[in-house]
């Protein structure tokens, strides 16, 4: 009998855990094929760093964009290889769960559906990320009470107010990790004349961006290609240029959370009054963005102890209580 898996399918990273076993492995979303003949070279952490240092017939992609499927074949080539690294085989077909933004069409969420069956699940069941981080920050969403939850994944934010085991209002917008890394990369070219690849721009981001300024602003130098004589160049870079470049993708963050505040309940506002925001995914690890929400929002905002993994460990906490948490499936 195949042990029932759940899989974060993320824009950015894919995480997968297995009943009974914990997390099995969390690895970018990327695969690497030859553009010719369509075989698949390689996946995850490896094809990761393939991206922009391939020859011409060797395409290194993600095949999902904002959380959505953008290449069908490829996304169910990525299941398919996600199962098969999970011990998954022709006549051990498992229950699987999968974890999509709430943003996502009815169509677009077929797709995730009809990708997973062809990649060899027994049957495939949906549940929506907020209410995954939810339930794998531990939050009491069965409770006649309001939990905020801001998750800022790599191509979707979404903020969503959970009670009484349902979510009662949520807002979504289509920007994430990639955005801030790709507004880094313009404001480069734009101020410095000079290219960047999408890599260095998460590096720098990690490294000294923030989203509220600090006590002791940080530098890092760059390399990339000079725009004009097309030659190496460096540059010294500041967290505050940085902060200035991700302002504006920053601002629809903030401005999801106020939306999400204005339409809910005012007894559900009272109650996130008290226990303040939830802010999780790989994006909520940027620095300062608890302290951006909080002043904005007028609410205190707590970072959840594994930001990466809420969703994937409240998607396997459901697989362990599978009867008990099936109604919140969508």
């Amino acid at each position: 009998m195949a042990r029932d898996i759940a899989i974060d399918l993320g824009t950015a990273n894919t995480l997968v855990y297995q009943k009974q076993r914990g997390i099995l492995f969390s690895e970018p979303t990327v695969i690497a094929l030859n553009k010719e003949t369509g075989v698949v070279l390689a996946m995850g952490e490896e094809a990761w760093h393939m991206i922009g240092r391939t020859p011409g017939y060797i395409v290194a992609v993600r095949p999902l964009r904002a959380g959505a499927i953008s290449d069908f074949e490829i996304t169910e080539k990525l299941i398919r290889l996600i199962l098969q690294k999970s011990g998954v085989t022709r006549f051990s077909r498992p229950r699987v769960l999968v974890c999509v933004p709430s943003a996502l069409t009815e169509v677009e969420r077929r797709a995730v559906e009809e990708a997973t069956l062809s990649a060899g699940a027994r049957t495939c069941y949906l549940i929506e990320e907020p209410m995954a981080a939810a339930i794998g920050a531990g939050l009491p969403i069965h409770e006649p009470m309001g939990n905020l939850v801001v998750d800022v994944g790599g191509g979707t934010t979404e903020v969503a107010l959970i009670s009484l085991g349902g979510v009662v209002t949520n807002a979504a917008v289509r920007m994430g990790g990639f955005d801030l890394d790709a507004a880094i990369q313009s404001y480069v070219r734009r101020e410095y004349a000079m290219a960047i690849g999408e890599r260095t721009a998460e590096k720098i981001k990690i490294a000294i961006g923030s989203a509220f300024p600090r006590m002791q602003e940080e530098k890092a130098e760059i390399r990339g290609r000079d725009m004009s004589s097309g030659l190496p160049k460096n540059i010294i870079i500041t967290s505050e240029e940085l902060r200035e470049a991700i302002n504006e993708q920053l601002r629809l963050v903030v401005g999801a959370v106020i939306d999400c505040i204005g339409s809910s309940p005012p007894d559900l506002v009272q109650d996130v009054l008290m226990t303040g925001i939830t802010l999780t995914g790989g994006g909520g690890m940027l620095s300062g963005l608890d302290m951006l929400l909080s002043q904005e929002a007028e609410v205190p905002v707590h970072v959840t102890e594994q930001p990466l993994e809420s969703v994937v460990l409240g998607a396997g906490k459901c697989l362990e209580s599978f009867q008990d948490l099936k109604q919140i499936f969508l």
